[in-house]
């Protein structure tokens, strides 16, 4: 099973314990108080699951984007 990349933008910092749930996932920048997550999502319950996991925590999600290999680069 091939997965894709995804960019997930949430409000706010994420302290070490918490972006342990996030594994295999790169923070790519945090900048005007926001978080930027970049890293493969298997499948929808893997990314169910991430969402579940930002929402327990009373993390607000921005968004949720699919990366281009092009975008993956940078």
């Amino acid at each position: 099973m091939t997965s894709e990349s995804f960019e997930i933008v949430i409000k706010g910092t994420l302290s070490p314990p918490v972006a342990a749930a996030f594994a295999g996932f790169e923070v790519t920048r945090v900048d005007r108080g926001r978080t930027h997550l970049v890293g493969p999502i298997q499948d929808q319950a893997r990314l169910h699951g991430l969402l579940e996991v930002l929402g327990g925590l009373n993390i607000e999600l921005i968004s949720v984007n699919p990366v281009t290999p092009r975008e993956a680069e940078k």
